[in-house]
Parts: structure tokens; sequence; C-alpha cells
């Protein structure tokens, strides 16, 4: 089967030749950043059996040494990059067409977010599932935990704190947020703006606004792609991606969001409220 993907933006598109292997969710603080989500969800193809399209808005970053992470340029959507070992790992998040088999594993376990819990019977590894022959970095030591909340980017040239605590916590399943976050579903943080503010690095973010949206926005990093926190100070909010944290916010998801939405390859297993669209006010 072929499958087609595409950015927020749809400045960048791919195809990818079944069959697919490797679909697995990754939970390591490189993915959660790169992706400001609680996990990425990745497809591995043969680097021949891919086809990449709009090239001139790909950027990429060197999260570890010999390891790129690519996104556009223009919305911060992440997407293929260059192959690893001949393999192109490609996001799920993004795919228009579903990509076939489920999901078969949760791996780098050990270095998961706090506040995501895993509540599916697939195998869970630690580091990289049997097979895969790539070092295994040391996870990130997190920073002592200060009064304020911290999120900061990948390459560490963002970073933002809030000084009050968060009010909602959502786990998003709109088909824009998968596009934007490249993941199963967007997982964000809701909070008043009063004591929210970037600490460093705020020349390096980029926004972008879906043009026919009455107000949904990617705020990104333009060194690394790192969705960043999204200040609105005519609505006196702030939004925050779950997976920019440094902190344990202490709040976990409350509901699921636009569930009607739902990607096919992904099935909500938790007890939380579920809510075809917005949660009731």
């Amino acid at each position: 089967m072929t499958a087609r993907a595409s950015c927020l933006c749809a400045a960048v598109g791919w195809e990818l030749d079944g069959p697919f292997a490797l679909l697995s969710h990754c939970h390591c603080s490189r993915c959660r950043k790169a992706h400001g989500a609680g996990f990425a969800t990745y497809v591995g193809v043969p680097a021949g059996r891919i086809r990449l399209q709009g090239g001139a808005a790909v950027t990429s970053f060197e999260s570890s040494a010999g390891f790129w992470r690519a996104f556009c340029r223009h919305c911060g959507t992440v997407v293929p990059a260059a192959p690893f070992k001949g393999v192109v790992f490609s996001p799920v998040g993004p795919f228009d067409d579903e990509p076939g088999p489920s999901p078969g594993a949760h791996i780098f376990v050990d270095s998961k977010a706090a506040w995501v819990e895993i509540t599916d019977a697939l195998p869970r590894y630690a580091a990289y599932p049997p097979g895969i022959d790539a070092p295994v970095l040391d996870a990130e030591d997190p920073l002592p935990r200060g009064a304020a909340l911290r999120a900061s980017c990948l390459c560490g040239g963002v970073a933002f704190e809030l000084a009050t605590p968060p009010l909602r916590f959502y786990n998003c399943h709109c088909r824009r947020c998968r596009k934007a976050r490249a993941a199963a579903h967007a997982s964000n943080l809701f909070a008043a703006a009063d004591g929210a503010r970037f600490t460093r690095g705020e020349a390096l973010l980029v926004s972008y606004k879906v043009a026919e949206a009455e107000r949904f926005a990617q705020v990104f990093c333009r060194v690394c792609g790192s969705p960043m926190p999204r200040i609105d100070p005519a609505r006196g909010s702030v939004v925050i991606p779950g997976g920019a944290l440094d902190d344990d916010p202490g709040l976990r998801p409350q509901a699921h969001i636009f569930v009607a939405a739902e990607a096919l390859w992904w099935e909500i297993r938790d007890g939380l409220p579920q809510y075809a669209a917005y949660p009731p006010e």
C-alpha cells in the first residue's frame, strides 16, 4: 500500500510505499521535545520507498551525534529526516491516509513523562526494541524544580516559565493538532497569561496560523522545530505543549477532546471523559 502525508501548512508532502515496519510509540525525552507531545509515533521504511515533495521548506537539526530531525520551517511540523542505517522514519501523526498496521510497541518507556499513562497491552521496552542496533543516549537529567513551571525547546535556545498553576489539561485529537504535533494527539495545558514569560530565546520563535482557522496557531523554535508555548495577551491565556515541559506539572490530562477526528490507528483506553469537539464550558 502507499500512504500519503503532509505538514500542517501543506508545504511539505511525502508518500511511503508499504509494507511498513517498526511502527511504535517513542517516549524518549528528545521525541517529546521535538513533537511537543507526550510521545511520538513513527513508522520505518527503506529509503527507496519514500518520496518527498517540498524539500525546500524542510530544515534539520542534529539532536544527537549523527541523528537528524527534520521539520517544516513554515509551520513546524516534524517531517521525515535523512535515512538512519538505510531506514527513513516517518512520523505517523501527519498521515493523510491510514498507515495500515497498528502500532506494535512502546519504546524508551524508562524516559516516559510522569503525566503519560500507558493503558494498552502492547510490549514495552526500556529503550530500543530487540533487533535495533543503535547507541542508547543517556536520559536527560531533570532540572531541580523551582517555583515556576518550566518548558524549553530541544536545542535549549528557548526557555519559558509559568508562575501560576495551569488550569486545564486536554488531549486534543483534531486533525490540525495531529498535523502540528506530528503525533497521535496533542496534549496541551491551558493557563492564565499572568505570570507566563519567555526567559530566553523569544527572538527564535516562529508563529504559524492556519489561515482559515479562527485562532489555531503553532509557535515553534526556528532552530530545532520544537513546539513552544503560545501566549495570547488578547484572551489573557497561554497554551503550553505538554512535551515541552521540563517539570512535572502536577496536573494530569483531564479529558480527550475532538475525538470525532481521532486517528484510526490510535485507540483511547483510559477512563477520561471524551468529547466529540470542544468540552463543555
